[in-house]
């Protein structure tokens, strides 16, 4: 499934929110992004079509199994990349700005490799 980059986005905000609480609402999410009311409806309305989210009968926004795979993988390119940019001397506010827009682009090999080669110069 090719999620456009806006998804992407909605995705991983809605794995960080409930990370840190199990009830995570529509307008939670518009709050952490900046995003109106209609936005995000209209954002949680194509991922629930895709089987990305579900929502519950309280209203609460859950991950799918899929969702979460998704979501955690989209996370971990912004967790890497984020401090590879500020290993190398980017300030963290730039560094996850920029590791925020390379996330969506980054290619699975590239990834593997800068992860690999972390994982070599750190041991």
């Amino acid at each position: 499934m090719a999620l456009q980059e806006s998804g992407e986005m909605y995705l991983e905000t809605i794995y960080v929110l409930s990370q840190k609480s199990p009830h995570v609402r529509a307008i939670d999410v518009g709050e952490y992004m900046g995003y109106s009311k209609p936005s995000v409806s209209r954002a949680v309305g194509l991922l629930k079509e895709e089987g990305l989210i579900k929502k519950d009968e309280n209203g609460y926004l859950k991950l799918t199994k899929g969702g979460e795979i998704l979501a955690a993988r989209i996370y971990e390119r912004h967790t890497v990349l984020t401090q590879v940019l500020m290993d190398i001397g980017v300030d963290e506010k730039t560094a996850s700005e920029d590791a925020c827009r390379v996330e969506h682009y980054i290619s699975d090999t590239t990834f593997n490799a800068i992860k690999a080669h972390i994982a070599d110069h750190r041991k």
